[in-house]
C-alpha cells in the first residue's frame, strides 16, 4: 500500500468531526489562512478543510486552494502528530502563488506538531 497516500481514514468527514475540532483548538495563523488542531485517540492525524465561497470567490480558486492544502498534508502526514486539523482559508489566499503557500502550509504543521505552550 502507498505510505504516503490521502485515503478515507485521513479526513474529517461528518460535521460532529468538525465540531469536535472547533470546540477548543490549538490554532496556528497567518493573514491567508489559519489552522485548527486538536487532539485525537487516533493513531493518525486527519484533514478538514473550510474553504467558504465568501472567501475565495472562484470554484476554479478553491479548488486549487483544497489541491494544494491537501497535497501538503499528503507529503507530511506521518511528521504530524495524531490530532484532526481544519484549514480555514481566508480571502488573502487566493493572491498567494502556489509555492508561497506551500511554504506557508509547512511551516503551520510545523508550529502545530510542537507541543503547545503553557498558558
Amino acid at each position: 500500500m502507498n505510505k504516503l497516500a490521502f485515503s478515507r481514514e485521513l479526513r474529517l468527514l461528518t460535521p460532529e468531526h468538525f465540531n469536535s475540532v472547533f470546540q477548543q483548538p490549538h490554532r496556528a495563523g497567518s493573514p491567508h489562512l489559519t489552522i485548527l488542531a486538536r487532539n485525537n485517540t487516533l493513531d493518525r492525524p486527519r484533514l478538514g478543510q473550510a474553504v467558504p465561497k465568501k472567501q475565495i470567490k472562484l470554484a476554479v480558486d478553491r479548488n486549487r486552494f483544497k489541491r494544494l492544502v491537501r497535497e501538503s498534508f499528503r507529503l507530511r502526514q506521518h511528521a504530524l502528530p495524531a490530532k484532526d486539523f481544519v484549514v480555514i482559508a481566508k480571502k488573502s489566499a487566493n493572491e498567494l502563488s502556489n509555492e508561497e503557500l506551500s511554504a506557508l502550509l509547512d511551516k503551520l504543521w510545523q508550529r502545530l506538531s510542537r507541543p503547545p505552550r503553557k498558558k
